[in-house]
């Protein structure tokens, strides 16, 4: 695979930004599966969203498609129990899938629902052929936590593959400026092989780089560190 610079000129990351953004809004829902053997076969690039069931992830997919209810955004977290992939591709074409996980480790949700998820999301990470990037959604607010990281080194054989991820601060208009810049830089160190991003779907923080990322690893290319 080949690099791509995402600071050109401000003329061209401002092309890239507005083509990255017309990409994703062409998403539209695919498929929903309990089990890996309910997903489609392995064929174009896909995306993987993850996180907490209280991180944001609804929010933030909305927000990159600019849908607001592309994926469903529940007041009780944890509600999703599948992997719901999203279509990408303009004038109908088919050239790339996000997939929305089911969210983890949210406390009202019965033990057995936790350990089927689990399941199938591991499966899913680790053999799903056609898995191209992993988003890594957290709030900005908490960092990293344990199931997080336990959740990267999960994908760490894959991401020594080459296989990239991002790590998306969600809710970081909740933070001032320098704790967000605190959060970026601890969140940069637990991120070695990756890449992290302060993320606001309120007020858009980071939409444009993230929506960079994701629109160049659809296309097969390795994206320097967001926001760098």
């Amino acid at each position: 695979m080949n690099e791509v610079n995402f600071q050109p000129s401000c003329g061209s990351s401002a092309s890239t930004v507005r083509e990255a953004l017309g990409w994703l809004h062409t998403a539209r829902f695919l498929t929903s599966a309990a089990q890996l053997a309910h997903l489609p076969p392995a064929g174009v690039p896909e995306i993987a969203f993850v996180g907490r069931s209280n991180a944001g992830k609804s929010s933030a997919i909305n927000a990159l498609a600019q849908h607001a209810r592309l994926a469903f955004a529940s007041k009780r977290p944890g509600r999703t129990q599948h992997i719901n992939l999203f279509a990408l591709g303009r004038s109908g074409a088919h050239e790339a899938s996000l997939a929305d996980l089911p969210g983890y480790g949210w406390a009202a949700v019965p033990q057995a629902d936790k350990e089927r998820w689990q399941r199938v999301m591991a499966a899913y990470l680790r053999e799903r052929a056609s898995l191209a990037g992993v988003v890594l959604l957290c709030d900005a607010r908490h960092g990293l936590r344990e199931l997080d990281e336990a959740l990267l080194e999960l994908i760490a054989p894959r991401v020594a593959g080459g296989m990239p991820y991002l790590v998306l601060l969600t809710k970081a208009d909740k933070l001032s400026r320098a704790q967000q810049t605190k959060a970026l830089q601890i969140a940069r160190l637990q991120t070695a092989g990756g890449h992290a991003l302060l993320f606001s779907a309120l007020r858009r923080q980071g939409l444009g780089e993230a929506a960079r990322w994701l629109r160049g690893v659809a296309a097969g290319k390795v994206p320097e560190r967001a926001g760098q």
